[in-house]
């Protein structure tokens, strides 16, 4: 009787297993291979080789890059050094990359770990950059004042919350007030790995000012990517490994409600708006399994989607560029400047591209 309950037991610890492995293997995306989808006059920008995981384009074409990042699980290419703000003129014939000094001694330089970014222009035309910022593994928002003449990030204030315990992304909607998502429930790098493996989906989206915090949307398998819309009456949420994007409607006392879900087959990251027509821009891991588990020999894939009249009955979803990794490995964000792509990735290289 005992060697029978003994043998029940194993069995039952064997399917479960198997169940979450597979489980796991789905949320991964762990055996799609890529369609390649070309853009003409591609080039790689050149002064990012260790990844540019976010990226904001200004009106006037300014750009920032958040490069560097180091992220428990994930590839670096250079994981001794800090990480960095790069500007870029996408104006000029042939925009380069420079990194923007960071200015005040509030902040420590030696552990910067830039993530998600957001810009914030208040009506004296000053510009804010909000830095999700993981130093010794921790989760911080620093607040910067964009020095255009200086080329340099004047450092405001840091953000910590115990409601932002994983920052992944930001979407600003003042100096000190925004929406994030933590992309995992713990903070513990061990209980995280566990919360990711068994898709508990208890990562959640919080509205932070200086008056209040609280969180507006949860129940996220790895909550990644936000945005806003351009008339400010909606919220989008990348869900990573469930491959989908909620649309949220936002209230006037910053509480969210669901709207709509949309369905891919890909794991989608960041989202950029575009700030002509409002479609979404999406950077996307069409094999997440390569991400986590990076094989030079097998890189990880990138994708870029476009999503139009995301809010009608019928949107239109675009593959608008998609490479296998023996260009662009990792693709994270992507974003739309007249007529130009600019594609970021979590740990490798960036490219620019004709549309």
């Amino acid at each position: 009787m005992a060697k029978l309950l003994a043998l029940t037991l194993v069995g039952l610890v064997l399917a479960l297993y198997k169940n979450h492995r597979s489980s796991y293997q789905t949320r991964l995306n762990a055996f799609r291979e890529v369609t390649p989808v070309e853009l003409p006059n591609c080039n790689l920008v050149k002064g990012i080789e260790t990844g540019a995981e976010d990226l904001e384009i200004l009106p006037n074409g300014l750009t920032f890059f958040s490069t560097g990042l180091k992220y428990p699980g994930i590839k670096s290419f250079d994981p001794s050094k800090p990480g960095k703000i790069l500007l870029m003129d996408l104006n000029k014939k042939e925009p380069a990359v420079s990194e923007l000094e960071i200015i005040g001694n509030t902040l420590d330089i030696s552990s910067f770990n830039p993530h998600g970014i957001s810009t914030f222009t208040d009506e004296d035309n000053t510009v804010y950059l909000l830095v999700v910022n993981h130093p010794d593994s921790s989760s911080t928002v620093e607040v910067f004042k964009f020095q255009e003449e200086e080329s340099s990030l004047l450092h405001l204030k840091t953000i910590t919350h115990e409601l932002l315990p994983s920052i992944n992304d930001i979407a600003a909607i003042g100096p000190e007030s925004f929406y994030a998502t933590n992309d995992h429930y713990f903070a513990d790098p061990y209980l995280r790995s566990w919360e990711m493996y068994l898709g508990l989906s208890w990562s959640n989206v919080v509205y932070y000012s200086p008056d209040k915090v609280q969180v507006v949307a949860e129940g996220f398998d790895f909550a990644n990517g936000i945005g806003i819309s351009l008339d400010g009456k909606y919220v989008y949420i990348a869900e990573l490994l469930a491959h989908k994007i909620h649309v949220y409607e936002k209230h006037a006392n910053w509480t969210l409600t669901p709207l709509k879900v949309l369905d891919f087959d890909t794991l989608v990251d960041n989202i950029s708006v575009d700030p002509v027509t409002g479609d979404l821009w999406v950077g996307c891991h069409p094999n997440g399994m390569r991400i986590f588990f990076y094989d030079a020999e097998n890189p990880p894939g990138s994708e870029v989607l476009r999503i139009q009249n995301i809010l009608s009955e019928d949107p239109k979803v675009t593959v608008v560029y998609a490479e296998n990794g023996t260009i662009l490995q990792g693709t994270t964000v992507a974003s739309v400047y007249k007529g130009k792509l600019l594609i970021g990735t979590v740990f490798h290289k960036a490219l620019y591209c004709d549309l």
